[in-house]
């Protein structure tokens, strides 16, 4: 099963993830790091959106690891 990934201390809380698929990510409020808050896809439409929000990363700071 595919799981995101998220590397904090490479995350430069742009919000690119969130803005992409809000179902999957959110922004820590105090640092505004990324938060994922369902690592584990279970949809096809659920795993696309998290490819995409991975796409635009713009600090890399998200994988998914298959």
């Amino acid at each position: 099963m595919p799981t995101i990934v998220a590397d904090a201390t490479r995350c430069v809380g742009a919000g690119q993830c969130v803005l992409t698929d809000p179902d999957a990510f959110d922004q820590d409020d105090d640092q505004g790091l990324v938060l994922i808050l369902h690592p584990t896809p279970t949809s096809a439409d659920a795993l696309s959106r998290a490819r995409q929000a991975i796409l635009l990363c713009p600090s890399q700071a998200l994988s998914l690891h298959e």
